[in-house]
């Protein structure tokens, strides 16, 4: 939780790990790509499956664990870590036992804890989870009060909980951390967001309202255009409507980031016909056709857009005599 300019990323899966050695490899992970934690079987085969992206100033865990618990003992306590950690449950039930206090996060609750105090964690029903771990020393001046939102259930349908998580998990499959140059402003709107779910002071939520809140809504609905380009009725509307937002409010986002929200679609759609007219399993359908699918109603209009954007036609995409 250094503040340099590091990036890993660790993964573990027990799919095809002997059963004697899966809690080792357990404890491994979480001392590696996690926290220092101990790891204790439940059940003869505990299984797992994780992503851990460690960053400057923040860690994101996405994943599950089950058929055993996770302590954050007395003893690793004692390593000087004072990271905070927003758990979000996504399915399931998880257990969080810390500071006296028993939780039963269910699917969509959240709850913050605290790597100074011991803390043990055991998925009480097979599900998945979320997490993203800061510095105290960044959320605390950011939070009206940071302890007091320690080990408190954080429900559904908190301000910016689903706006942070689905804005984390876009940041992951778009791989857009591991580009220097978007990493560092990937987290300041994440630390931005998660003081937003936890309370943040005036002057943070001003802040949040101008940088972080719009980044992770532009990011949201870039994500549901990459994912649904190829529906003809796909609007701004629609996707405004999804966001809860307005949609000159949304349009006005993706004019703040150099684009409009039409230009945006249209460039999606276009690198989908791109895609499927490279491919061999599509070789035998027609340019008219793959045009429909990725959402176009006029071939006139497909045919100038790629040409526009490609310097070729279709045909010479599929020919193979340009990329």
């Amino acid at each position: 939780m250094s503040g340099k300019d590091e990036f890993s990323i660790f993964n573990v899966s027990t799919d095809h790990i002997p059963e004697g050695e899966r809690v080792p490899l357990l404890r491994e992970f979480y001392c590696r790509g996690v926290l220092k934690a101990e790891v204790e079987a439940r059940e003869a085969k505990p299984a797992a499956r994780f992503t851990s992206h460690v960053l400057p100033e923040a860690q994101l865990l996405l994943g599950g664990l089950c058929g055993a618990r996770v302590i954050r003992t007395k003893q690793l306590v004692a390593d000087g870590d004072d990271s905070l950690a927003l758990i979000v449950n996504r399915s399931g039930v998880l257990g969080i036992s810390e500071r006296g206090h028993d939780l039963r996060l269910r699917a969509g609750e959240a709850a913050l804890t605290s790597a100074e105090d011991v803390t043990t964690f055991e998925r009480l029903a097979l599900g998945s989870g979320f997490s993203l771990r800061v510095p105290r020393r960044v959320l605390a001046p950011m939070i009206v009060d940071v302890d007091d939102a320690v080990m408190r259930i954080i429900p559904e349908n908190a301000i910016g909980l689903r706006l942070l998580v689905d804005y984390a998990i876009a940041l992951l499959r778009e791989k857009t951390l591991e580009v220097p140059a978007m990493r560092q402003l990937g987290v300041a709107h994440l630390h931005e967001l998660l003081a937003l779910v936890l309370g943040a002071t005036d002057h943070a939520r001003e802040a949040t309202g101008r940088r972080g809140l719009k980044a992770a809504r532009l990011q949201k609905a870039k994500f549901l255009i990459v994912n649904n380009c190829w529906q003809q009725d796909i609007s701004v509307a629609n996707v405004a409507h999804e966001l809860g937002v307005t949609p000159r409010y949304l349009q006005r986002l993706f004019e703040a980031d150099g684009k409009t929200f039409s230009s945006f679609l249209t460039e999606q759609r276009l690198k989908r016909a791109h895609r499927m007219l490279r491919e061999p399993d599509f070789a035998e359908r027609p340019v008219s056709s793959i045009a429909y699918d990725v959402g176009f109603g006029d071939l006139s209009y497909f045919n100038r857009c790629f040409r526009r954007a490609y310097g070729a036609t279709p045909t010479d995409v599929r020919s193979g005599g340009v990329l």
